[in-house]
């Protein structure tokens, strides 16, 4: 259903909100690639998913999922028709912008500690400061010994954070531009005060900080230098709006889409055409990389899987199969925002309540970097959202001068299979609280659900 507001469909609105809560729960634990990772595979597992490290063959039915990493997962319902015929594949991202600590990170000032960090993604670093962080990742020791970090999301965690100048000495600061008013090499998060007792100690605040570290994680200041480190926004995910509409929360972007898109594969019980969700790392920073979209991971999978069904060349099968394939590439969308109404070209601007995003293309200016779908396959999408009484609207990514942004569409699309842009609206895109309505959540999830079953 085009364009109307999907709140009105739902008498009873239950269905909306406890869909809603399992995303919160999600997306509260899941704030790196590798816990989203983790999680996925606990849900692929309870709903009956085996590892296709395992699978010696293939048949209709058949439901695996395959790891890259620890920060790549994609899942396979084996369909009834032949690979060569294609998939449906829903594709998206599941690295979100954030802090890394840099691998020599901590250094002493004044007896206080601080962590070094490089941001990652777009981000308006000014958002960062004063407000409550957490670290995420792992430590990776010569022995081959892989500690998992989780400081700041328990109720009795300390949190970290980054300090501000005060507005009585800010004058100089507030005539920057906002680029520019926090800078980079500042974003370093405090790490603690208190020196250990030890005179003959140079920086024994540092030591002290460094001690908590070992306790707690058997680690060395040296093992950092092989770690992965990232500081994300502490707490949970949370009720938005006096009416409980929305949700605010870290990671919307594109972890929204990865939940929605693994939900509608899990609850699917079988298929015409293999349907398939990947989550990818790295789009946030041009989907580079072994764990990106740009890997030749999907690629070798599917020849895998070309494999693993009989065919006998099967990198030339893969070539063919996504050829054939349709795909949607499930990744968010820039919400109208009634206080910065100039930005959007009001007819081609993504409504909060008005259901699945389809952007044709997204690309910046000249639609530079964008993957521009078949007005044929555009159609066919359409068809199968209203047939399946989905609400959708399409959207451009603001103004034509104005910016842009792109997604991992057009890296798909190089394969020549089909490719368009389908995703939820959101507010306040890349900051540390990120806004989405409860009805889109729900209506994309049952969008991605028709796609994955629908016909020729």
């Amino acid at each position: 259903m085009y364009r109307k507001n999907a709140w009105k469909k739902y008498e009873d609105k239950a269905p909306v909100m406890d869909f809603a809560e399992g995303y919160k729960e999600f997306i509260s634990y899941g704030k790196t690639e590798r816990l989203v990772v983790k999680e996925s595979i606990e849900l692929l597992e309870k709903a009956g998913f085996k590892n296709g490290e395992k699978a010696s063959s293939l048949k209709p039915g058949d439901k695996v999922y395959f790891i890259n990493k620890n920060k790549n997962v994609a899942a396979f319902i084996i369909g009834s028709k032949p690979l060569k015929e294609g998939l449906r594949v829903l594709g998206a991202h599941i690295d979100s912008p954030r802090l890394d600590l840099k691998e020599n990170p901590f250094y002493e000032d004044h007896d206080f500690v601080l962590g070094d960090t490089h941001y990652y993604g777009g981000v308006k670093k000014y958002q960062w400061v004063t407000i409550p962080l957490a670290l995420h990742g792992v430590v990776c020791k010569k022995d081959g010994t892989r500690v998992e970090v989780n400081i700041g999301e328990a109720e009795d965690d300390p949190v970290v954070g980054i300090t501000d100048l005060l507005i009585h000495l800010s004058a100089d600061q507030l005539q920057k531009p906002g680029a520019k008013v926090i800078e980079g090499e500042n974003l370093d998060i405090s790490l603690g005060s208190i020196p250990v007792n030890d005179e003959k100690e140079n920086e024994a605040v540092k030591a002290n900080v460094l001690r908590i570290l070992k306790e707690k994680y058997g680690v060395e200041e040296e093992d950092f230098i092989s770690a992965e480190i990232e500081i994300t926004p502490a707490g949970k995910a949370r009720d938005y709006g006096l009416d409980r509409s929305m949700i605010a929360g870290y990671g919307h972007d594109d972890r929204v889409c990865a939940y929605t898109s693994l939900k509608a594969l899990l609850d699917t019980k079988e298929v015409e055409y293999t349907g398939v969700c990947i989550l990818v790392d790295k789009e946030e920073i041009g989907s580079v990389g072994a764990t990106g979209a740009q890997s030749l991971f999907f690629e070798n999978l599917i020849a895998r899987l070309a494999k693993l069904t009989g065919e006998n060349d099967a990198l030339f099968s893969a070539r063919e199969i996504m050829e054939n394939t349709r795909m949607l590439s499930s990744d968010v969308s820039a919400g109208y925002d009634p206080l910065y109404a100039s930005v959007n070209d009001p007819k081609n601007a993504a409504y909060f309540g008005q259901g699945l995003v389809f952007n044709k293309y997204t690309g910046s200016r000249g639609k530079s970097g964008s993957n521009d779908a078949n007005p044929e396959y555009y159609a066919w999408v359409r068809r199968t959202m209203d047939e399946a009484n989905v609400h959708w609207q399409n959207a451009e990514l603001g103004k034509v001068d104005q910016g842009g942004g792109g997604t991992i569409a057009y890296i798909l699309g190089n394969y020549n299979m089909n490719v368009i842009d389908a995703g939820i609206a959101v507010h306040n895109m890349h900051a540390p609280m990120e806004i989405v309505s409860k009805v889109d959540v729900y209506e994309a999830y049952l969008g991605y659900k028709a796609f994955l079953v629908a016909k020729d």
